[in-house]
């Protein structure tokens, strides 16, 4: 699983989110085959490397050659809508446009659908926004983070006049997030609502513990005295430090799994909280940018990165602990259990856990609130090193039985005959399981099993 966090410390704006990517890999002959399916005519994307501050990057800028309409919130949904954009594409981009809309028809007291946008609805403001969303998809990326985010000060220059820095809808979208932010070093406008829109839709503002594949500068239009920029941090889950290690980072260093737990769900249609299978394409070996191109080889053979999931319960029943295991397990949990636990004033209680994969984190944590009376999930990202495993099939004079094996560098270490198909068998001929375990191995020693057929799921 890929993992994207933007490093945001002078501010953010769409084009310098998106020059970030082309920084760390993202193609452009590629993106623009993907910004080809909107309908929008007359633009050029200019990319180029530079260097500024003594620190290289790239800068991103849309040159408009033709005259473009006025676009309202209604125009630019139904340009989405029915545009051949990639799902997750589309989704991201849709609710980042929706958010503005919401914001904007705050601000001026109108409903949503008399909003009309005016810098944002300009063809480079749209091609930073969806580019953006491409992006992230073209790369992989499953999971964004963001951290906290510098504002400016002072006033900026709108179709409304001038107003107050950060500007009143870059401010009611951080507001309908509770994004931190942090008081800006440099006068203006630093923090752009299209970006303000993009990471309130897409991002958790956290830092994730974080194996770094690839790092991308992306530059903001204007010259200041200090750095005017962001960059963007890509990799894989890292297992989660323990408390010593993690020490010497101080509060800089912030989990995502030492969030409050309602911070996990500020947003529960956030397509980055869901499993999707990205495709990767927009990364070559030997391309431009900072650092190397990526191995897809993610980590050693055998080695997974898994998510745990837990809480504590001292006020329900086994019946309840016991459905929701069997929940949890329907959901697609790798497994899940409970421990008997002693808590508070001497009291009895179980914790509930279960394994899975860290895109199904945010389900799982929906069917342990809704089926248990906890008030909060926590979970941590770790690393197992996971044996092949494959199914082996045998014939019994009752039926036939699988068996799951157990496999090292290709070689067989046990052989463990399926409870549920042997319980079957056993309450159908009514004989001891015990006998229908036995047979089941003593036949699979006159069994052929072909070693390359491996199931890895648990």
């Amino acid at each position: 699983m890929r993992i994207a966090y933007f490093d945001c410390f002078h501010g953010a704006a769409g084009d310098m989110l998106l020059a970030s990517l082309l920084d760390a890999g993202l193609e452009l002959a590629v993106l623009e085959r993907v910004l080809a399916a909107l309908p929008l005519t007359g633009y050029k994307i200019e990319h180029q490397r530079v260097v500024s501050h003594y620190v290289s990057g790239s800068r991103l800028r849309v040159c408009v050659d033709e005259p473009q309409p006025a676009r309202t919130w209604a125009s630019i949904r139904t340009m989405l809508v029915t545009s051949q954009l990639p799902e997750r594409t589309r989704t991201w981009a849709l609710g980042a446009f929706r958010r503005l809309a919401q914001a904007e028809a705050t601000i001026h007291n109108v409903p949503e659908e008399a909003v009309h946008f005016h810098e944002i609805g300009a063809v480079d403001s749209i091609v930073d926004l969806v580019g953006v969303c491409a992006g992230l998809e073209l790369l992989g990326i499953e999971q964004v983070y963001a951290s906290a985010l510098p504002v400016g000060q002072g006033w900026v220059a709108t179709q409304h006049g001038y107003l107050p820095v950060p500007a009143p809808a870059t401010l009611a979208l951080l507001a309908a997030v509770n994004a931190p932010v942090l008081p800006g070093r440099s006068m203006g406008e630093v923090l752009t609502p299209s970006a303000a829109a993009l990471l309130a839709e897409v991002a958790r503002f956290a830092q994730p513990p974080l194996r770094i594949q690839r790092v991308g500068y992306g530059f903001g239009q204007k010259e200041y005295e200090c750095l005017n920029g962001l960059r963007v941090w890509i990799g894989t889950p890292l297992m989660a430090e323990t408390a010593d290690s993690a020490g010497s980072m101080g509060r800089s260093f912030i989990s995502p799994y030492d969030q409050p737990s309602r911070d996990h769900d500020h947003n529960q249609t956030n397509p980055s909280l869901v499993s999707h299978a990205a495709p990767t394409a927009g990364y070559q070996s030997g391309q431009t940018g900072n650092g190397p191109a990526f191995n897809d080889d993610f980590s050693t053979a055998g080695t997974e990165v898994v998510a745990e999931l837990r809480c504590n319960l001292d006020d329900t029943t086994g019946e309840v602990v016991a459905y929701a295991i069997e929940r949890l397990l329907e959901a697609g949990a790798f497994d899940a259990w409970a421990v008997p636990l002693v808590m508070k004033k001497g009291r009895p209680g179980t914790q509930l856990a279960c394994l899975a994969s860290p895109t199904m984190i945010n389900k799982l944590a929906q069917v342990i609130m809704r089926e248990t009376p906890t008030l909060g999930v926590r979970w941590e990202w770790m690393e197992r090193l996971a044996a092949q495993r494959q199914w082996v099939p045998v014939d019994t004079p009752w039926g036939q039985v699988r068996l799951k094996q157990k496999l090292l560098n290709q070689v067989v270490l046990t052989s463990v005959p399926e409870y549920e198909d042997c319980a079957a068998l056993a309450r159908a001929y009514n004989v001891p399981l015990m006998q229908i375990f036995t047979t089941a191995i003593d036949c699979l020693r006159t069994t052929d099993v072909d070693l390359t057929q491996t199931d890895t799921s648990e």
